[in-house]
């Protein structure tokens, strides 16, 4: 039997940063996930606020040569609307940054991760899975595949939208569904991205390329879920002329890396994100379309929040994975998730809607924010922090390495 202050179920790059921060934090910490790299197409921007908790957390340095800067984020409407919105560039600038965030492939981002948490003296990783949880009065018990059972104070599941730790803990989730699909892949092109992000808006959905490293992008495209299948079932050149054809030939031509991979897409929130020793964080507690970059960043404030209410804890000897500190980070987490969630939900059905006033009402909006500077920096800002209180660890603290 292992004994563990905290134990963290999933290896996805939520759960390796839990595991990384909690060890550093003096914690003894087990991480129940299998070493495996992912092998999807997929990337993460990584914003402003999320990048400075990497930095003080120690993981920056290794993960920064693979990624590219986020300086500028672009709009464009390519609806063919009636009322169709204004072109609108966003600069990082603008707001005193160098950029908004950093776009990195996910890949990397894990192997990083991983290679980090393997060097970490108070982390212990067994290479298996979460088999079965018994939540008890004083502590949680984990039987992990391999036989190993781990006796924690807290349980951190970040182990997906179907999270076995939230079974466990008897937290049930609100969940509803979009008509549509991500069709992921990223590509090579012969003109630079200068670091800008491009986001054409759709009548399905926004078509948006993120910069990579070198003249490379990575794609998200938002379209019905047969669309985003016949794009899959594409040929490499012809896929590759039809993004090339999409993005108005921006980034000159474009030639597929690897293959790409269609995600349906939903919503959902889990209606507490604490119980029973179980705090929720990422996917194991919230899911939204991939809009606006927000996902991991919301997972990384799930992580910081956690680590300073379980310092807080442990600093007056309490009990790190009791109710009342559960409670405290249920209560921290509600207003930042529900107010992403809300609001990507309501840009991706404004988007949607053939109802000629929200067609107009999203157009002006986009038409002030480009002609009202006041207005495009409070844009700015509240799309890379958020105007809820920010844990220490996103605003420069240092885990607290206390025993």
């Amino acid at each position: 039997m292992l004994k563990a202050d905290v134990t963290i179920i999933g290896g996805g790059p939520a759960g390796l940063v839990a595991a990384n921060v909690f060890a550093r934090s003096g914690f003894h910490t087990v991480l129940i996930a299998l070493k495996t790299v992912p092998g999807d197409r997929r990337t993460t921007a990584l914003l402003a606020a999320s990048v400075e908790m990497l930095r003080v957390s120690g993981l920056w340095p290794a993960i920064a040569p693979h990624t590219a800067p986020l300086a500028t984020m672009r709009i464009v409407d390519d609806t063919g609307r009636l009322f169709r919105a204004p072109e609108i560039a966003f600069e990082a600038n603008e707001i005193g940054l160098d950029a908004f965030g950093y776009n990195v492939e996910n890949t990397p981002l894990v192997t990083c991760l991983g290679a980090s948490a393997e060097s970490r003296p108070t982390l212990t990783w067994l290479d298996a899975t979460a088999e079965d949880i018994a939540i008890g009065e004083d502590a949680a018990r984990i039987t992990a595949s391999d036989g190993t059972v781990v006796e924690t104070a807290l349980i951190a599941g970040s182990d997906g939208r179907n999270s076995p730790s939230r079974e466990a803990a008897g937290i049930s989730v609100r969940r509803w569904k979009y008509r549509q699909a991500a069709f992921v892949a990223n590509f090579g092109h012969d003109a630079p991205h200068h670091n800008a992000s491009t986001e054409f808006h759709t009548p399905s959905g926004p078509f948006t390329l993120v910069p990579l490293p070198g003249d490379r992008s990575s794609l998200v495209c938002v379209a019905r879920p047969d669309a985003a299948e016949e794009l899959a079932a594409m040929a490499p050149d012809a896929l590759s002329a039809e993004v090339e054809r999409r993005a108005h030939s921006i980034l000159g031509r474009m030639d597929l890396e690897g293959v790409g991979q269609v995600f349906p897409l939903s919503s959902f929130v889990a209606k507490k994100f604490g119980a029973n020793r179980v705090a929720l964080i990422g996917e194991a507690g919230h899911g939204f379309p991939p809009i606006g970059a927000q996902g991991l960043n919301l997972s990384l404030r799930d992580i910081a929040s956690l680590v300073e209410i379980a310092e807080d804890v442990r600093r007056v000897g309490g009990d790190i994975g009791g109710p009342k500190a559960l409670s405290r980070y249920d209560r921290a987490r509600q207003p930042d998730v529900w107010s992403r969630t809300l609001g990507v939900d309501a840009l991706n059905r404004a988007l949607l809607s053939d109802f000629l006033p929200v067609q107009a009402l999203r157009g002006a909006g986009l038409y002030l924010a480009n002609r009202v500077g006041p207005l495009r920096r409070i844009m700015m800002r509240e799309g890379i922090t958020p105007r809820f209180r920010l844990p220490k660890l996103m605003r420069g603290h240092k885990p607290d390495p206390a025993a």
